[in-house]
C-alpha cells in the first residue's frame, strides 16, 4: 500500500491510497459471500450460489466496487497512522481507480485537528471579585433560617401582603361556571403570586368570611385566553409569627448553643459558597483570556455536524413537551436564520474551546485513569437518576464512553491552566482555587465539553 496526505487547510487534508489488486483478495471472497446471501437464484440455497452466477446477476464491477469498500476502512486506518493523521469526525471517501490487472484506489478528505502554537500558560491572567461577607449577608441568611421556624397565627384583621389565607374559588365566564374551575380550601401566600392574576390584588384588604368577584384570563383548558370572573372567598386570615433570634432559636434551628455561634457557621457556609464561586469566575476568566491568546481555527465539518446534533436535540426537546421548533420561533420572535447563526456561533466556539484543550493535555501529557474514569460515570449516573452500572453499560453500547474520557481529559488540562495562571482579586490578592481543582471535570463539563462530545 502506498499513500499520500495532501494539506487542503489548517483544518482539513486529502489521503490518496493505493493498494495493489492482490490486497483485495479476501475483501473479494467476503463481497460475494456477502452478495450471495441476498441473491435469490432457483436451485441454489442463499449463500451457496456460484460466483459466475453472480457475475451475471449483479455484475462484476458491481462485486468490485463491494469488495473495494469493504477495504477501505483498514486501508484509511493504515494511511491515518502513518501520517500522524488526528482526524475529526468521519471521512468523505472516493473510489479513483479499480483496475483487476493494477491496483485500486481512493481518497479520503477528513477534518483534523488543527496545530496550535499554546502560548505561555503562566503568562495568562485574570482579575476576579474581591471575597467578602457583609453582616448584612449573613442577616439575611439568619432570616431565612428564622422563615422556615415560623408558626402561622390567626388574625381578626384584612389580610395583606405575606399573610396566608385559606380560599375557595369559583370561575365563570358569560355566567356559566367553567368545567374544573372551582377549587375549595386552598391555601395561598398574598403577594406571593403563585395562583391567578389579579387574585393576590383582590385578597389584600378581604377579611374572613368575605367574598370578592375579579376578572382574570385563563391560561389553560377550553376557555384558555377568555377573560373569567372569578369569585374568591376568605375563610381564615393567618400571619407568620416569627421565633425571637435568641440563644433558644439557636438551639432550635442548629447544633449550635449560641445565636453568636450560629451566625459564625452562617458566615462560614457563606465564605465557603463565595469562595468557590470565585473560583469558578476565575476559571471562565482563564479559559477566555486563553482563547484570546491562541488562534484556533475551527474543523467545518465538526461545525456543521455539532450544529446539526443541536438542532435535533432541541427539535426533540420540543417534541417531548408538545411543541415544535416552528413554534419556538413564533414565541422568540426568532428567524430560523438567527436561530441558525446562533447555533453556528456557539458551536464553533465549543469546537474551538475542545480543540485547545486536547492540544494542552497532549502537551502535558495527560491521561485519564480508571478511577477518575469511574468517578465520571457514577456522577453522570447520579444526575441522571440511573444506576451505575446500568449507565456505564448504556454508554458502552452508544460507544460514548471515549467521549466521557475526553471530557475528563479537557477538565485536567483546565485545570492546569488555571493553576499556572496569575489570579488576583480586585483588591489585589491572591486568589485560593482550592475550590476548582477539587472539581475541575465538573468545571470544564459544564461550559466546555457540553453536546459536542469526543470530536
Amino acid at each position: 500500500m502506498k499513500s499520500t496526505v495532501e494539506t487542503l487547510s489548517p483544518t482539513r487534508v486529502r489521503l490518496s491510497v493505493e493498494v495493489p489488486f492482490a490486497d483485495l483478495d479476501e475483501h473479494l471472497r467476503q463481497a460475494y459471500r456477502t452478495i450471495g446471501e441476498q441473491v435469490r437464484v432457483p436451485g441454489f440455497r442463499p449463500g451457496k450460489v456460484p460466483q459466475r452466477l453472480i457475475d451475471q446477476r449483479i455484475g462484476r464491477p458491481a462485486v468490485l466496487e463491494e469488495a473495494a469498500r469493504e477495504a477501505i476502512p483498514q486501508h484509511y486506518l493504515a494511511a491515518v497512522r502513518e501520517h500522524e493523521v488526528k482526524v475529526l469526525g468521519p471521512p468523505s471517501v472516493e473510489i479513483t481507480k479499480l483496475d483487476e490487472a493494477d491496483e485500486f484506489a481512493f481518497t479520503a478528505e477528513v477534518d483534523i485537528r488543527p496545530e496550535i502554537t499554546l502560548p505561555d500558560l503562566t503568562g495568562l491572567s485574570a482579575t476576579v471579585d474581591e471575597l467578602s461577607v457583609p453582616d448584612e449577608e449573613v442577616d439575611e441568611q439568619v432570616g431565612s433560617l428564622r422563615d422556615r421556624f415560623a408558626t402561622l397565627k390567626g388574625v381578626e384583621r384584612p389580610a395583606q401582603d405575606g399573610d396566608f389565607v385559606q380560599i375557595d374559588l369559583v370561575a365563570s365566564v358569560n355566567g356559566e361556571e367553567v368545567p374544573g374551575g372551582s377549587a375549595s380550601g386552598v391555601s395561598h401566600e398574598v403577594g406571593s403570586k403563585k395562583l391567578l392574576d389579579g387574585l393576590d390584588e383582590a385578597l389584600v384588604g378581604m377579611s374572613a368570611g368575605e367574598s370578592k368577584t375579579f376578572v382574570t384570563q385563563l391560561v389553560g383548558g377550553d376557555y384558555a385566553g377568555q377573560d373569567a370572573d372569578v369569585s374568591v372567598a376568605v375563610k381564615t386570615v393567618r400571619e407568620r409569627e416569627l421565633p425571637e433570634l435568641n440563644e433558644d432559636f439557636a438551639q432550635l434551628a442548629s447544633e449550635f448553643d449560641t445565636l453568636d455561634e450560629l451566625r459564625e457557621d452562617v458566615r462560614t457556609r457563606v465564605e465557603q459558597m463565595k469562595r468557590a464561586q470565585q473560583a469558578y469566575q476565575a476559571r471562565d476568566k482563564v479559559l477566555e483570556a486563553l482563547r484570546e491568546a491562541t488562534e484556533v481555527p475551527a474543523p467545518e465539518g465538526v461545525v456543521a455536524e455539532e450544529v446539526d446534533y443541536r438542532r435535533q436535540a432541541m427539535a426533540d426537546q420540543l417534541e417531548r413537551i408538545g411543541s415544535t421548533l416552528e413554534d419556538y420561533f413564533t414565541e422568540t420572535g426568532k428567524s430560523e436564520e438567527e436561530f441558525a447563526s446562533e447555533l453556528t456561533d456557539s458551536a464553533t466556539e465549543d469546537v474551538r474551546t475542545q480543540i485547545l484543550l486536547d492540544a494542552i493535555a497532549d502537551a502535558e501529557e495527560v491521561g485519564v485513569d480508571d478511577t477518575e474514569l469511574t468517578q465520571e460515570v457514577v456522577t453522570r449516573a447520579q444526575q441522571s437518576g440511573m444506576a451505575p452500572q446500568e449507565y456505564a453499560d448504556q454508554l458502552q453500547r452508544s460507544g460514548q464512553l471515549r467521549a466521557i474520557v475526553a471530557d475528563v481529559r479537557r477538565g485536567k488540562a483546565l485545570a492546569i491552566v488555571v493553576d499556572r495562571a496569575s489570579i488576583t482579586d480586585t483588591a489585589g490578592n491572591a486568589v485560593d482555587l482550592s475550590a476548582l481543582r477539587q472539581a475541575p471535570d465538573e468545571a470544564v463539563e459544564a461550559d466546555v465539553a457540553e453536546g459536542a462530545g469526543d470530536k
